[in-house]
């Protein structure tokens, strides 16, 4: 698909250089780099989605259940010898 963006020359010049020195087409310099973007900011965005999930969620509830595993470990390993 093709689009049309506006930029500044300074950074359509800065393109251009990347590019060149690359050996890619400009196009695919824009490519590559929103591919980068999107990857790096879908985390964030994912991180953003289950934080709203577990603000939603009453923490007061599942109190009892936060030390099950560390004391779980610590019984397994009551007996063992450094």
């Amino acid at each position: 698909m093709k689009t049309a963006i506006s930029l500044s020359d300074s950074l359509y010049e800065k393109a251009e250089e990347a590019a060149l020195y690359m050996g890619i087409s400009r196009s695919r310099l824009f490519v590559m780099a929103l591919e980068e973007f999107i990857s790096k900011n879908n985390g964030k965005m994912i991180t953003e989605k289950i934080n709203k999930v577990y603000d939603k969620i009453d923490q007061k509830e599942f109190e009892p259940y936060l030390n099950v595993g560390l004391e779980s470990i610590r019984n397994l390993t009551k007996n063992d010898t450094w």
